[in-house]
């Protein structure tokens, strides 16, 4: 019985991962939250696995959905659009680099200070309240992009600095991609493709790094229901992303983001609240 309750925790879990991996709405300070009132009965050591694995799950699903896109051998693709998705991986490296040197040099540094309800909040409001002016500013603006395909270079590495942003926890790596693009002139549809597209070596790349952390240097064992229960959030957050990332492309075609700024800031006061009421009890 206890294992089945540890099963539904983390397909809850899983379901707030792949629905906020890809919304701009933080996922890192959802799955704070979801730990909070949904905790699961394993090691720290496992639920820092959880929460890196689960990605996992979520990642597959971008590489499913675009596929061809993303596949340089596609059959389906001549010769310029081959060398263009060549360009497009080359341009996701760069991108990438940024985020990728500053989270290597100070991820311990970022956990201790920030990975708390404190930081979760003020990132869910004021990057909410950013969300809002900036798709105000962008209603009636042309963008200079609108298929992923032709963002250049320099464009690329202004991408992935906005994306550095997002190591705070609470931020969002998918918002402030999408926004930082839209700044620089790239559509929303663009910017959302490249901000899916960015995650796969992200977080490829941070579940490689725990996990070698996990099993090489801390040398840690999982039980059976830990395993269990690493595998079901992992499946559920595949699921789930596959959803979430449909319905976030169908959606940025006829809709602003200015919607879910107003949602980070209702969420971020509610925390705000929880938290003095939690500290004064």
């Amino acid at each position: 019985m206890e294992t089945f309750i540890e099963i539904l925790k983390a397909i809850f879990i899983g379901i707030v991962q792949g629905i906020t991996e890809w919304l701009p709405v933080s996922s890192t300070g959802h799955m704070i939250i979801a730990n909070e009132f949904v905790k699961l009965k394993v090691s720290d050591g496992c639920w820092d696995l959880f929460e890196v694995i689960t990605q996992l799950g979520s990642i597959l699903a971008v590489v499913i959905l675009f596929f061809d896109k993303l596949n340089p051998w596609s059959k389906n693709k001549d010769k310029e659009m081959r060398k263009k998705t060549w360009s497009l991986w080359f341009k996701v490296v760069v991108a990438v680099l940024p985020a990728a040197v500053i989270g290597l040099l100070f991820e311990n540094w970022l956990d201790e200070h920030f990975y708390n309800f404190i930081v979760v909040a003020i990132a869910l409001v004021v990057y909410g309240v950013l969300f809002i002016v900036i798709e105000r500013i962008n209603r009636r603006k042309k963008f200079k992009v609108n298929d992923v395909y032709d963002i250049d270079y320099p464009t690329a590495l202004k991408i992935g600095c906005f994306q550095v942003l997002s190591l705070i926890p609470g931020t969002s790596r998918s918002g402030s991609t999408i926004l930082g693009a839209s700044t620089v002139g790239v559509s929303r549809t663009a910017a959302a493709e490249f901000s899916f597209f960015l995650a796969i070596p992200v977080m490829l790349g941070a579940s490689a790094l725990k996990a070698f952390k996990a099993f090489v240097i801390d040398s840690i064992s999982l039980t059976s229901t830990e395993i269990t229960v690493l595998i079901t959030g992992t499946l559920t957050a595949f699921a789930v992303s596959m959803v979430a990332i449909k319905f976030l492309m169908a959606f940025v075609k006829k809709h602003s983001f200015e919607s879910f700024g107003w949602y980070r800031i209702g969420l971020g006061i509610i925390l705000v609240i929880y938290y003095i009421i939690k500290i004064n009890m």
